[in-house]
C-alpha cells in the first residue's frame, strides 16, 4: 500500500471518531436528562403510593360496613319472630289451643331464621361426651355406655363450623 492510500484510510478512520465526539451529548444534557427521568419516576411512585393508600382506605371502610351490617339479614328475619310474639300478646282472649299454636308458628319461624343464617342447633342425647361440642355439668350412673349423653340441660348452637354456645348435658357413668 502506499502512503497516499495510508494516509486517507487513517482520514477515513478518524472522521467517524470526530463525529462521534460531536454528536456526543454533553455531561450537563444526560444530568438533565437523567433529573427528568428521575423526576418522572418519582411523580410514578407518588401516584402508585396514592393508590394503594386509597386502596386500603376503601378496603378499611368495605370492613368496618361489613361488620356494623353483618347481623343485617339474620335481623330482617327475626323482625318477624317478633312480630308474631307481639301479635300474640296482643290478643285479647286468647285460648291456650291459639297460644299453643302462635308459639308453636313462632318457633317455626325463629328455626327458619337460624337455618337461614347456617345457625345450627346441637341437641346431643345418645352421642358421645365432645368437650368442644358440650359442656359436662355432672355425671349419672346409667345403662348407657359410659361417656355418653343422657340428658341436655341446655341445647349448644354452632354457627357454620364456629361454636356459639356448648350444649350443658349429664354424662353416662358406669354403674358401680
Amino acid at each position: 500500500m502506499s502512503t497516499e492510500n495510508q494516509e486517507i484510510n487513517e482520514s477515513a478512520a478518524s472522521e467517524p471518531l470526530v463525529d462521534a465526539v460531536e454528536t456526543m451529548p454533553s455531561l450537563e444534557e444526560m444530568l438533565q436528562q437523567s433529573e427528568l427521568k428521575a423526576q418522572e419516576h418519582h411523580d410514578a411512585w407518588l401516584r402508585a403510593k396514592a393508590e394503594g393508600d386509597n386502596i386500603r382506605k376503601r378496603g378499611q371502610e368495605d370492613v368496618a360496613k361489613a361488620r356494623k351490617f353483618a347481623v343485617e339479614d339474620f335481623a330482617s328475619e327475626l323482625l318477624a319472630v317478633k312480630d308474631s310474639l307481639e301479635a300474640a300478646l296482643s290478643a285479647e282472649t286468647p285460648s291456650i289451643e291459639n297460644l299453643k299454636s302462635g308459639v308453636e308458628l313462632t318457633l317455626k319461624q325463629l328455626s327458619s331464621a337460624f337455618g337461614k343464617s347456617n345457625l345450627q342447633e346441637i341437641n346431643p342425647v345418645g352421642e358421645k361426651f365432645d368437650a368442644h361440642k358440650h359442656q359436662a355439668i355432672g355425671m349419672v350412673e346409667s345403662d348407657a355406655e359410659a361417656n355418653t349423653v343422657v340428658t341436655v340441660l341446655q341445647k349448644g348452637y354452632q354457627l357454620h363450623d364456629r361454636m356459639i354456645r356448648p350444649a350443658l348435658v349429664m354424662v353416662a357413668q358406669a354403674k358401680s
